[in-house]
């Protein structure tokens, strides 16, 4: 079905609609975490100085429909957690949710809104082809790649391999501290990298894990003398690398996973409670994703223990040796170019009226 589906948008029988606004398009061809938010995150912070910066998803597991703005005090029930996420990083930018893309971009073009974008940001777009995206940004899991991957029910590939070649820029995310330069060049072959295309390797670099709900702060012997037994908990595709980052300063490590956007229930928390009662040692915390965070935050009834146990660990993207240089410089040309373009033909087409 997937297959035909593209093979109609290039044939032309299905069209896709390119706006006179720089977009550009983050996602991937596999099924969840691969990282996008982090990437769609770095754009963002990358541009909104600039730029009026916009991010557009189709708030994936809300319990809501249509076209929304999120606001701080929305939540994410009402417009996804990953969209709240953006919008609590980066409150001064217009985070807006919409099922059908076309219908959200042109929502936010809408010259009523008090802010007309300068670029539009398509968070898990790569198969929303109904628009034409200056940018295509592709992330494959440098841990699950494509070739090793099948299509989906089997695998967890959305569609097949070949489609590759639909991306201006393909990003190896969750990769180890260093790639070799061999190394790059097998990963390079694996993806069939055409002329057209740019490739980059980045790795997540974790911050210092905050308390959500308290305003205690770890003793400093967390990072230094694995005095504090962690339990995870985690509603995330892939928590193996939360996994690994933690255990360096743990002296006990236990991992409690829910499925992907799990929306946790008083149930859920009591279970949770039960394994952290468990572990046996006087200094002890829940740490959870910045992701899960916005599921938590809301919720009603949850007891005291368990807030004032509750931390969350940030994370960004981080590119490896010189990409970061070569890919901001194609961001910004590509936003600053079509940005420049926009506003001659805009004051162009005011000159002949």
């Amino acid at each position: 079905m997937v297959y035909f589906r593209n093979q109609l948008f290039d044939l032309g029988i299905l069209r896709s609609t390119e706006f006179d606004v720089p977009v550009i398009s983050v996602g991937n061809i596999t099924v969840g975490g691969t990282g996008k938010t982090p990437q769609v995150e770095y754009l963002v912070n990358l541009l909104h100085e600039k730029y009026e910066v916009v991010t557009l998803s189709r708030g994936y597991k809300r319990k809501t429909s249509g076209f929304r703005f999120v606001e701080i005090n929305s939540t994410a029930a009402e417009v996804g957690d990953e969209p709240l996420q953006i919008k609590n990083k980066f409150p001064d930018i217009t985070v807006a949710v919409s099922e059908n893309r076309v219908k959200g971009v042109e929502m936010l073009l809408d010259p009523k809104n008090s802010k007309v974008p300068d670029v539009v940001i398509l968070d898990d777009a790569f198969q929303h082809r109904r628009i034409t995206p200056g940018i295509n940004i592709l992330l494959i899991d440098y841990n699950r790649q494509i070739k090793e991957d099948t299509l989906l029910p089997v695998g967890r590939l959305r569609e097949g391999a070949a489609q590759m070649r639909r991306a201006n820029v393909i990003v190896y995310t969750k990769c180890p501290a260093e790639v070799t330069p061999i190394l790059r060049r097998i990963l390079q072959k694996d993806v069939r990298l055409k002329p057209y295309q740019s490739l980059f390797f980045t790795t997540f670099s974790y911050g210092k894990i905050e308390p959500l709900f308290s305003a205690a702060k770890l003793e400093k012997s967390f990072y230094t003398e694995k005095s504090y037994s962690v339990l995870i908990l985690s509603g995330i595709a892939s928590p193996n690398l939360v996994y690994a980052h933690l255990k360096q300063y743990s002296r006990k490590t236990e991992l409690i996973s829910f499925s992907d956007h799990h929306f946790y229930s008083s149930a859920d928390i009591q279970k949770v409670m039960t394994r952290f009662d468990a572990l046996q040692t006087d200094k002890k915390i829940i740490v959870t994703t910045e992701k899960d965070l916005m599921r938590l935050k809301d919720m009603a009834g949850l007891p005291d223990e368990f807030k004032s146990k509750l931390y969350y660990l940030p994370v960004q993207v981080k590119f490896l040796d010189d990409g970061e240089n070569e890919f901001n410089k194609k961001i910004l040309n590509y936003v600053g170019e079509n940005k420049s373009n926009r506003e001659l033909h805009k004051r162009t087409n005011k000159r002949g009226a």
